[in-house]
């Protein structure tokens, strides 16, 4: 199908253009809202500017394509190839990529808030200071990608793989993060308080200057890194890895004074609790000096 005979049909109330070839077409600024282009042959195809709201383009063949600013909340992306393609400022807030391939993509400055990537592929891709908050990141593949100064307060990123992603001045203030791969992340001044880190693999991350204020460090594997001048006021620490992890000494000091004043000591039970936590908090701690010397 032409392009004028596409503009045509839906001008007449056509919306099912399923499977069209469309490859390295200009359709800047058009509008097709509510169309069907599932498995559409797009790739290469201008896009910038357009107007797909509600669209649906899934298994759709988008590599390459230029949809930066493009207008594309709610629409289903599922399966979608966008490997390398440009949606820098496009909105796609509530939209469906699910198992989308997006890697090297570049998608700054994108408003993604409330969609659902869960399965998507973005390795590598740029997403600079794009809002992601509330969206569903599960077992997304973050690998070497960029989230500097990006937007994800809210958005449940478990069982995510982050190997090497930039995480710098993010804002990822109750973010779950539960069981996440974050070996040798860079978090340097990320804002992460009240976010889930429970399992989460950190060796070698740098969270120096992190907000980590009541953050959930449970188990978390902290081998290796930097925790310089973070703030891990009111942090659970209970049974995380400390081996060779950096550390200030005021930042010990304080993390234990917190724990003292988090329980009133009213009865000998509460008593007892403290003793316990500030015991096992202690052996962490010494087990993590033990680690500088070695």
């Amino acid at each position: 199908m032409k392009l004028r005979h596409l503009l045509r049909s839906y001008e007449q109330g056509e919306r099912e253009f399923t499977g069209i070839e469309l490859k390295s077409a200009d359709l800047t600024r058009i509008m097709l809202i509510g169309v069907n282009l599932t498995e559409a042959n797009l790739m290469g195809t201008n896009l910038s500017r357009a107007f797909l709201t509600k669209s649906k383009l899934s298994r759709a063949c988008l590599n390459w394509a230029n949809l930066s600013f493009a207008k594309m909340s709610q629409a289903q992306l599922t399966d979608a190839d966008l490997t390398k393609a440009s949606l820098s400022g496009a909105f796609l807030v509530k939209s469906t990529l699910t198992r989308a391939l997006m890697s090297g993509a570049d998608l700054s400055y994108a408003n993604l808030r409330a969609s659902d990537l869960e399965g998507a592929n973005l390795c590598g891709a740029n997403l600079f200071r794009v809002n992601l908050r509330e969206a569903n990141l599960k077992s997304v593949n973050l690998n070497w990608a960029n989230l500097q100064e990006a937007r994800l307060s809210g958005a449940n990123l478990m069982d995510v793989s982050l190997h090497h992603a930039n995480f710098n001045s993010a804002f990822l203030k109750e973010v779950n993060f539960s069981n996440a791969n974050l070996e040798n992340a860079n978090l340097q001044e990320a804002r992460l308080s009240g976010s889930n880190l429970a399992g989460a693999n950190l060796t070698g991350a740098n969270l120096e200057g992190a907000n980590l204020r009541s953050v959930n460090l449970r188990g978390a594997n902290l081998t290796g890194v930097n925790l310089e001048k973070a703030n891990l006021e009111g942090a659970d620490l209970t049974d995380a890895i400390f081996v060779h992890t950096s550390f200030l000494d005021e930042q010990i000091s304080h993390a234990v004074h917190c724990l003292t004043k988090a329980v009133p000591a009213r009865d000998s039970n509460s008593t007892s609790q403290v003793q316990v936590a500030l015991s096992s908090y202690m052996t962490s701690f010494s087990h993590l000096q033990t680690g500088f010397a070695t």
